[in-house]
């Protein structure tokens, strides 16, 4: 890999991400493509949906982002790709682009998986990790403690039974007719309530495993007992 530079591409799940790296790991120029506004009236992502837009989207946020890091084809020393875990229909659209372009700038492409980029992440823009580190990773889809040895060896010490923190925040969110995505919406709402609802907490005596389904059971049913439940007091 003779060039400096490396192409970034996610598209795991509803979000077009784009980025130009260099060798040092300082991120030139990134981008995301969302798409909250096409999945809000469901209540969460819509495979299908998501792919479509991925689509619409890859191609001119790439573009930008070259643009903004002012990189050329030639300058790239690889194209990396996230190649799974996520929506298959999403993960397509970005390796069939990052398999384009690779023939026609001839560059290596590079599949990641994207929770080792998550976990790998910490070391980007001047930060740096110290090893051997144990890692709590909560993202949208995944919820898990790590240990990891160095930058390649990982071990998952512990990760979720059921739902992912993220999914649990979206069902939620659901439940209490607000939109998606439910993260931002119910962390906001927390700081409005106090903390006054018993609610179970989540597996806190099996080891480093979790479990977020009876959470967001206790929430179903705190609502069905009593419908005009203070919501920002359930938040919090």
């Amino acid at each position: 890999m003779s060039g400096d530079l490396i192409l970034g591409i996610e598209s795991s799940c509803d979000d077009t991400a784009v980025a130009v790296v260099d060798r040092g790991g300082e991120v030139l120029a990134s981008g995301v493509a969302r798409q909250d506004a096409i999945h809000a009236r469901w209540g969460g992502v819509w495979p299908e949906l998501a792919s479509r837009a991925h689509v619409r989207a890859i191609i001119p946020a790439i573009d930008q982002v070259m643009q903004d890091a002012n990189a050329s084809p030639d300058r790239l020393a690889a194209i990396a790709v996230t190649r799974g875990p996520g929506l298959i229909g999403s993960l397509l659209v970005g390796l069939n682009a990052a398999a384009a372009l690779a023939i026609a700038w001839d560059v290596p492409v590079i599949g990641v998986n994207h929770l080792r980029g998550h976990l790998r992440s910490a070391d980007l823009e001047g930060a740096r990790v110290t090893f051997p580190a144990t890692i709590l990773l909560v993202s949208g889809g995944h919820t898990f403690v790590a240990h990891m040895e160095d930058r390649r060896n990982v071990r998952v010490l512990g990760a979720t039974r059921d739902d992912s923190v993220g999914e649990a925040y979206d069902k939620v969110a659901r439940l209490m007719g607000m939109g998606f995505p439910g993260g931002p919406l119910i962390d906001r709402l927390a700081t409005q309530g106090r903390p006054v609802i018993a609610l179970p907490r989540p597996m806190i005596r099996e080891g480093l495993e979790f479990s977020f389904s009876g959470l967001k059971s206790a929430v179903a049913r705190t609502l069905e007992r009593s419908p005009t439940t203070d919501h920002a007091d359930l938040a919090a």
